[in-house]
This record gives C-alpha cells, structure tokens and sequence, in this order.
C-alpha cells in the first residue's frame, strides 16, 4: 500500500475535505479493511452536501410491477463464486457508535450521478437495458435509470429479462448469435461470464480505476482469458425465512436446525393454522423445471452429505445420502409444501409467504427488504437463519449474484459504459441495499451503517457455507449439466423415486462432461 496517499486520505477525511463518495472511492483504489472504510466514513459527518442525493424524476423507457422471476442468483451475502468455484466471505463489521452518518436513502431518492459530467457527451443516444424482474428489483432500475437519464440526458430502455433465469439465458444468447444490436447492457448471473464472454466487451480499461474496490473473487470469477467482461451489481445466497410470530405461538424457541426439524415445525405449526387459513403451508421454495430449484437441489444435498453434483471432474450424484434427501424433499410436496410449489419461482414463494400463507421459506436476500416493508402482511413478524442441515453437516446457501454487461454488439457502447459505471458504483450499490437488500459487492459499501443497519442477517449468516454451481467445472456445459440436473429434480418432486431417478441424471450428466 502507498502509505503516503493513506496519510493523505486519512489527512482530508479528518479535515472536512472529502465527501463520503470521495472516500468510498480512495479507499476502494487502497483496497483497506472494511473496519478502517467505516472508521473514515465515520469520520466524514453527514452534512456534507457532495453526497446528498437528489430526487429521481423518473425512468425513460418500460415501468410496470414487478413480474414472477427465475433469478438462479439473485444477491452472494458478502462473497461470490469465482468460476473456479471458490468462495470468499467478507465479514460485515457491526456499526460503531460513531459509524451512524451514512447516508440515508429513501426509494424514491436514489444517488446523483457521479460520472454525468463525463457521460453527457452522449446525450440523445438510448441504451436498451434488460434489467431485473424479481421483487422490487425492477422498480429500482426504472427510478436509477430514470435518474441517470435526468442528469446526463441519455435515454434508458427498461425491459425486465423472462421470468425465468433458464429463459434469460436462451434469450441473450439468440441476441448473441444473430450479433443483434438490439441490447446493450443486461444482468449477467455469476455463472454466465465463461458462456457470454465472445459476445461482451473487455471492460478492463475502462474500469481500471474502479475494479479494485470490487470483492477479489467475482472480479476473478468475471475475468475470462485476460478480459474483464462483466462489473460486479449484487451477491446472493440461499436462506431460510421464517415467522417468528409463529414460532412463539406454537413453542419453538428456535427455527429450524436440521431438515427433520424443520418438518416437525411446519406441519405442527400448519396443522395449528388451518382453523383459521385453509390456505396455509408449512414450507415453500422454488421448485419449477429451471436454474432456481438447482440451487435449492444443491443446497439440499451440500447440506446432507450428497455432495455437490460433480467432483474432480465425476459426476457424485448418485449416493445414498443425494438419494435419501431428494425422497424427502419429495415427499414435503402435497403435505407441508403446496403441490403448486413444483412449479414455483422465486416470486410465487414470496407471495405466498409474504402474504400471510406459509411459516418457512427458502429465498435470497432481496425477500427480506419486501417481507418486512410497511404495506407487507408479515412486516415485523419474519426473520432470517441458515437452511437447515444434517447433524454434523454444515449449514449451507448457494451462492448467486448478477453483474453488468455490456453487448460486444451495441451501437452506443460508450454511453452503455456509463450506465453501468453509475448502476455499479458505491452510491447506487448502498442505495440497492438500503432499500432493497441488495447484498454489496463493495466492501466500502457493506462498512455502511445504514447498509448494516438494512442488512442485519450478514451478521447471523455469517458462519453459512457458502455452495457453488459446477459452473468452473463444466464451463460451456454447464447450462445442458444444471438442465439435466433440474429437470430430473422437478421429476422427483412430482413423484419420481430418487433410486431410480438419480442414476439416470448421473448417466445424463457424465455424458455431457466425458
């Protein structure tokens, strides 16, 4: 570390001479600790006007409400699968009495752009972006991009991606083979980089200031043969939501520990409700025929001793504990979990949770923000824990996470270049996590107090194992290995016994990888 441009951000925070973004970023280009970024930000106060936000007038381009999703990854808690499937966790640090200056943000309210005065020379040029379609994910795109189109004068297109992150990725890649210019910058999962890499641009240069204050292992993960072809947006990892109302009426101290446990306390506790709700379940996820039931899948198995799929190039699958697990979770359909839940994405979940319909559910992090809103039926009454696990197992989430492209083929990709420079930014990156439990990729941004004080489950989750899809190991294979995986699940749980199932996946699976 230069210990001189140190003294020297020390020197200027201290003395009133930065804003908040301005140490955000210094202390990014430094790579320092997270404890040491909340200390400075500490130290900045929050009257600074430099880092005020400024009201959003509203997006160009598509608005709507949010539509069901299939985001396979949607925010990795403070860490992201590299394609080597290797993970690193970045602890949270609690706020200090002093660190409570963080910016506040409000949904309407997002961050001024940082870069508009370089971006303006693109002004009149429209950017057509595929963005979220998964909880309020799609309305903070259209309030960003509104407000980037308000201070630079370049026009946003917002369309949501499908429904399913399976269909997104047949989608982008018809868009990619016909070279179409007909997309600019879209959401890459973390698993899609080695796939798409021919087809988006090399961002190293353009990002050479900015890519150090990124976590290490998702800039690796994006970097493909030298190229850094995708910016790091928001991580992701499976956990288990539960109503702690609930709970206590019916005498749990604690949420669930193992999958057992987890049974005994839905259908106790579904039993118990139904005088009331005759619509009322136990547990749900995402059980459809796509990306999102192989994390969940893979969850299961990490968590019980069936391991991860593949191994040192072999496909594991078929052992008696994968099996054992894939039965049970078979048979939770119909009895704690709703048959319906076989064709269930993350928003049906949601729904059915977040309406008042469900004790458990499996999701990412985005469903905290929207489960405990002020117009949401459980608001107050839902907390957060690890997934349940085997004794002796660890307590698992599979890691996800969306990045930013941009299309080898777009027309206007200098403009595209800054939308993607203030979409990914610290401000907009804490914005995202204050109001929608976006987990950061910036570890100056998960220091914030206000980002803590919004995110409280980093802190409980920290111990979580965080699985990877063999996304590194299959590399273009990976989409026809998840496919056989998820399909033969999805089989499994409308019925399909896992002894006979499995090996039939396994054969699938092996043929693909040789």
């Amino acid at each position: 570390m230069d210990d001189r441009r140190l003294e020297s951000l020390i020197h200027d925070t201290f003395n009133g001479r930065l804003s908040r973004r301005d140490v955000l970023r210094r202390a990014g280009t430094l790579g320092l600790s997270v404890p040491v970024v909340a200390a400075l930000l500490a130290a900045c106060g929050s009257s600074n006007t430099a880092s005020t936000p400024t009201a959003s007038t509203g997006a160009a381009g598509t608005t709507g409400t949010p539509a069901a999703t299939a985001v396979a990854g949607t925010p990795a808690a403070s860490a992201a699968a590299t394609s080597a499937a290797t993970t690193t966790p970045a602890a949270t640090p609690a706020a200090s009495p002093s660190a409570s200056t963080g910016v506040a943000y409000t949904k309407d309210n997002p961050p001024s752009v940082a870069n508009a005065a370089a971006a303006k020379q693109y002004s009149g040029q429209t950017i057509t972006y595929y963005g979220d379609s998964v909880g309020i994910g799609h309305d903070l795109d259209v309030i960003v991009t509104g407000q980037f189109t308000k201070d630079t004068g370049i026009n946003v297109k917002v369309i949501q991606h499908p429904q399913s992150s399976t269909d997104t990725y047949a989608t982008y890649l018809r868009f990619f083979q016909a070279k179409s210019p007909d997309i600019d910058v879209m959401m890459l999962d973390v698993i899609w980089p080695g796939a798409f890499a021919p087809h988006l641009m090399d961002l190293s240069q353009a990002f050479a200031s900015e890519k150090s204050q990124y976590y290490d292992t998702i800039i690796t993960n994006n970097t493909v043969n030298g190229k850094l072809v995708a910016i790091p947006w928001f991580g992701d990892f499976g956990m288990l939501f539960y109503r702690t109302d609930l709970l206590q009426k019916y005498g749990f101290t604690s949420p669930p520990a193992t999958w057992d446990d987890l049974e005994n306390q839905a259908r106790t506790i579904m039993t118990g409700e139904h005088g009331r709700n005759s619509n009322f379940w136990g547990f749900v996820f995402q059980g459809d025929a796509y990306e999102g039931l192989t994390c969940d899948a893979l969850e299961w198995l990490a968590s019980t001793g069936g391991g991860s799929i593949i191994q040192n190039g072999q496909v594991t699958l078929n052992n008696p504990n994968a099996i054992q697990i894939l039965n049970q979770a078979r048979s939770w359909v119909g009895t704690i979990a709703p048959r319906g839940v076989t064709s269930y994405l993350e928003e049906d979940a949601r729904n059915v949770f977040q309406g008042g319909n469900a004790a458990f559910m499996r999701n990412w992090p985005y469903a905290y923000a929207l489960a405990n809103s002020a117009d949401s039926p459980v608001n107050g009454k839902v907390d957060v824990a690890p997934l349940p696990a085997s004794a002796g197992q660890p307590h698992v989430g599979t890691v996800g996470g969306w990045q930013l492209g941009v299309s080898a083929y777009s027309k206007v990709q200098a403009a595209s270049i800054e939308l993607v420079r203030y979409m990914a930014s610290p401000e907009v990156e804490s914005y995202r996590a204050q109001i929608g439990s976006f987990v950061p990729t910036i570890a100056a941004v998960a220091a914030d107090p206000e980002v803590i004080k919004a995110e409280p489950f980093l802190q409980k989750l920290q111990s979580v194992t965080r699985v990877t899809r063999p996304s590194g190991e299959t590399g273009a294979n990976y989409n026809q290995v998840s496919t056989y995986f998820f399909q033969g699940v999805n089989q499994i749980l409308n019925g399909a016994n896992a002894s006979q199932q499995v090996p039939q996946i396994t054969q699938q699976i092996q043929r693909v990888v040789g």
